[in-house]
C-alpha cells in the first residue's frame, strides 16, 4: 500500500523516531510491560483458579473472577506489543494476529476498568443499602448485570474492528495501525475521515473510559467513607487506607495515559500531520507503560489489601485468596434476622 493510505507513519512517526530520548523511553516501557507480564500473568492467574475452581460462587467471586479474566486477557497480549516496540512499531505476526491483539487488548482493557467500578458500585450498594442486598443481591442477578461492562467494552472497540489492520509503507515495512484508504478516494478525503474517526475515538473513550468509572469510583467510595465515618469507625485506620489506595491507584495509573490521549485528540491535525508536540508523542511510551502496570496491581488492590499483609505471608497464599474473597455471612437459619448493622459490619470487612 501506498504512504497515503495508513496515519501512523506520518510526520509525528518520523519525528518520534529521529528522537534521541525514544530508546531510553522504550527500553524502559520493555522493562515494564516484562514486569507487568510476569506479575499480572500470576497474579490473575492465581485469582482465576482460586475464585474459579476452589470456592463456591458468589457475588463476590463473580466479580472478582471477571476482573481477574480481563486483567489475564490484556496481559497476555503484551509479548506481541513488546517484540512490535522493540521492532520500531513493525508489525511481524500477520494481518489476523494485528486485528486480534488488538481487539482483544482493547476490550479487556477497558472491561477492566469498568468491572473496577462495577466492583465499587457493589460495595456502595452493600454498605449503603445492606437490606436491600441481602434480599436481592444474589449470583443470578449479577452474573446477568455484570455484561454491562463488558458491552460497553466492546462498544469501545468497534473501531478497532473496523479500521484496525496490517499496512506496508514504501520500504516494504508491515505496521499494524490504523487504515482509513478504503474509506476515502483523495489523500484528502483520508486525512479527513481520519481526523473525524480518531478525534470521535479519543473524545468518547476519555469520557466513557475514564471519566465516567473514575466519578463512579470516587462517588461509592466517598458514601462508603461516609458511612464510616458515622459509625464512628474514622479511627480505624484499614478501611480508608484501603479506599485510598484503591481510588488513588487507578488514578494515578490511568489518568496520565487518558490526559496524554485528550491532548492528542486536541492537536490531532497538529500530531498527526505536521509532527508537532513531538513530547505527546513520546509520552506514549511511560504514561502507557504506567496505565497497563495497574493491570497486575488489581489482584493486589482489591484482594490482598483487604486482608493483613503480614498474615499473608505467613500463611498460604491460596487460603488467604479464598478468605479474601468469600463473603462473610451467618448461617441459614439466622439469614433472615441478621441485623442491617451487622450487615454493614460485615460488608466494610470485605473492603
Amino acid at each position: 500500500m501506498e504512504n497515503n493510505s495508513f496515519i501512523s507513519q506520518n510526520a509525528s512517526h518520523q519525528a518520534l523516531f529521529e528522537s534521541p530520548l525514544l530508546f531510553p523511553l522504550q527500553i524502559t516501557s520493555l522493562v515494564v510491560h516484562g514486569i507487568t507480564f510476569v506479575l499480572g500473568i500470576l497474579g490473575n492467574g492465581l485469582v482465576i483458579w482460586v475464585a474459579g475452581f476452589r470456592m463456591a460462587r458468589t457475588v463476590t467471586t463473580v466479580c472478582y473472577l471477571n476482573l481477574a479474566l480481563a486483567d489475564f486477557s490484556f496481559i497476555a497480549t503484551l509479548p506481541f506489543l513488546m517484540v512490535s516496540m522493540a521492532m520500531k512499531e513493525q508489525w511481524p505476526f500477520g494481518w489476523f494476529l494485528c486485528k486480534l491483539v488488538y481487539i482483544i487488548m482493547d476490550i479487556n482493557l477497558f472491561g477492566s476498568v469498568f468491572l473496577i467500578a462495577f466492583i465499587a458500585l457493589d460495595r456502595c450498594i452493600c454498605v449503603r443499602h445492606p437490606v436491600w442486598a441481602q434480599n436481592h443481591r444474589t449470583v443470578s442477578l449479577a452474573t446477568k448485570v455484570i455484561v454491562v461492562p463488558w458491552i460497553l467494552a466492546v462498544a469501545l472497540t468497534s473501531q478497532i474492528i473496523l479500521f484496525m489492520t496490517t499496512v506496508r509503507d514504501g520500504r516494504g515495512n508491515t505496521y499494524c495501525t490504523f487504515n482509513f484508504a478504503p474509506w476515502g478516494d483523495t489523500p484528502e478525503e483520508i486525512v479527513k475521515v481520519a481526523i473525524t474517526v480518531l478525534t470521535a475515538r479519543g473524545i468518547i473513550r476519555f469520557i466513557v473510559g475514564f471519566t465516567m468509572p473514575m466519578s463512579i469510583i470516587a462517588i461509592c467510595y466517598a458514601v462508603i467513607a461516609a458511612k464510616i465515618q458515622k459509625k464512628g469507625m474514622m479511627n480505624s485506620s484499614r478501611p480508608l487506607r484501603i479506599l485510598t489506595a484503591v481510588v488513588a491507584s487507578f488514578f494515578i495509573c490511568w489518568f496520565p495515559f487518558q490526559l496524554n490521549a485528550l491532548l492528542r485528540t486536541v492537536w490531532l491535525r497538529e500530531v498527526m500531520l505536521e509532527g508537532k508536540y513531538k513530547i505527546i508523542t513520546l509520552l506514549i511510551f511511560p504514561v502507557r507503560s504506567l496505565a497497563f502496570f495497574n493491570s497486575c496491581l488489581n489482584p493486589m488492590l482489591y484482594v490482598f489489601v483487604g486482608q493483613d499483609f503480614r498474615e499473608k505471608l505467613i500463611q498460604s497464599l491460596p487460603a488467604s485468596l479464598e478468605r479474601a474473597l468469600t463473603e462473610d455471612s451467618a448461617p441459614t437459619s439466622d439469614a433472615n434476622t441478621r441485623p442491617a448493622s451487622a450487615s454493614i459490619e460485615v460488608e466494610e470487612q470485605e473492603l
